[in-house]
């Protein structure tokens, strides 16, 4: 398996991107600790210095297999469904402005918090015509520079859409298009699958990314999320993505970071060990 860390290029308040501050230092530690790869958590690309973190980046060797748009909603509150119209349009904007670097940098677009809620005066009906025409448009454009967008199943206490991944299935099929797929995300999917193994094996290929936290939301090993389940359906299913770490940076960054990979990754070895033994 392929092994992300999220690390943001802005201050931001969202406590489970267990990396902020200095941009290049935090490179370098995630670099050291052996992951394959970085996951980026861009409020604003127009407010980034690229071409910089492109180097800082190629420098350290570190993959970008997607970037976060989630501060968008967190920091300004952009979403796909807001009543307001400008604040849906600027939403759109925000999303086609991470294309370019996107493409530069091999990473899809994830869509989670930014799609919003159902607001209060809304209708569901509303809403979902509003989600459904976001998607398709931004999933059109990030398709000429052949960028993925993965949406995010978010549990029902954050907010009531797409929260399973039946209906991001069903979502899928309606909005069509090869580049629109998931990100699916282990503290989630304790609250709203029924099985995760099983919700795994129905994404399959629908499947883009995926999130690793425990179900306190802190690193793995913490809660009570079965991993070595969950990665062995992963291997039975040939997942190629990454595995990136989006969890709490209790008690500290880099200890939690580097306590989280090395459990995923004893776990990993037990399990090809298990199979040797069985052949």
């Amino acid at each position: 398996m392929k092994y992300s860390m999220c690390l943001s290029t802005n201050p931001a308040q969202f406590e489970a991107v267990p990396f902020k501050g200095d941009f290049r230092q935090n490179v370098q530690k995630i670099a050291e600790m052996g992951f394959d790869g970085i996951e980026l958590a861009i409020r604003d690309p127009n407010i980034i210095d690229q071409d910089e973190i492109y180097s800082i980046l190629e420098i350290a060797g570190m993959q970008v297999p997607a970037i976060g748009t989630g501060q968008a909603w967190g920091e300004e509150g952009l979403s796909f469904t807001d009543p307001d119209s400008k604040i849906r349009e600027k939403a759109i904007e925000r999303v086609l402005s991470h294309i370019d670097f996107a493409a530069r940098t091999g990473a899809l677009i994830i869509i989670g918090l930014l799609r919003g809620v159902v607001k209060p005066g809304v209708t569901l009906i509303d809403a979902d015509q509003w989600l459904h025409e976001a998607f398709s448009y931004c999933c059109k454009k990030a398709a000429l520079q052949d960028v993925c967008i993965a949406f995010e199943p978010i549990n029902r206490y954050e907010t009531s859409l797409l929260n399973s991944v039946r209906s991001g299935l069903k979502f899928i099929d309606e909005i069509g298009g090869e580049n629109l797929g998931m990100l699916l995300d282990t503290f989630h999917m304790n609250i709203e699958e029924p099985s995760i193994e099983e919700s795994i094996r129905i994404a399959g290929d629908r499947m883009f990314h995926f999130h690793y936290a425990d179900s306190n939301r802190l690193y793995p090993g913490c809660g009570h999320i079965d991993f070595r389940s969950i990665l062995k359906v992963l291997h039975r299913i040939d997942y190629k993505g990454f595995l990136s770490g989006e969890h709490r940076p209790d008690p500290e960054p880099a200890l939690a970071a580097a306590q989280g990979l090395r459990y995923l990754r004893v776990l990993e070895e037990e399990l090809e060990e298990e199979v040797v033994a069985f052949r």
